[in-house]
């Protein structure tokens, strides 16, 4: 299915850069969704067994969930330059 796509936009004129930077930005934000997800998950596993310490674990899940974005940021970002430009 994907080689018939490839193959679709390299009749259509389309550039591969411009296919490939579509797929790498869909591929970032698809990642970072699933790592939030997971991070958030282990986070409340973790609420559950000690709740004393939630307010570390929460502090922690924030700042780690701001950096996953952080980068999946900049990456569509490099991607969508690569698209236009």
């Amino acid at each position: 299915m994907l080689l018939s796509v490839l193959l679709q936009a390299a009749a259509a004129g389309v550039g591969i850069s411009k296919f490939g930077a579509a797929l790498g930005a869909a591929i970032a934000v698809i990642g970072a969704g699933l790592g939030i997800g997971r991070i958030g998950s282990s986070a409340m596993e973790a609420i559950a067994r000690q709740p004393e310490a939630s307010g570390d674990i929460r502090m922690n899940m924030i700042i780690a969930a701001a950096l996953i974005e952080g980068v999946a940021l900049l990456a569509v970002v490099v991607c969508l330059l690569v698209f236009f430009l």
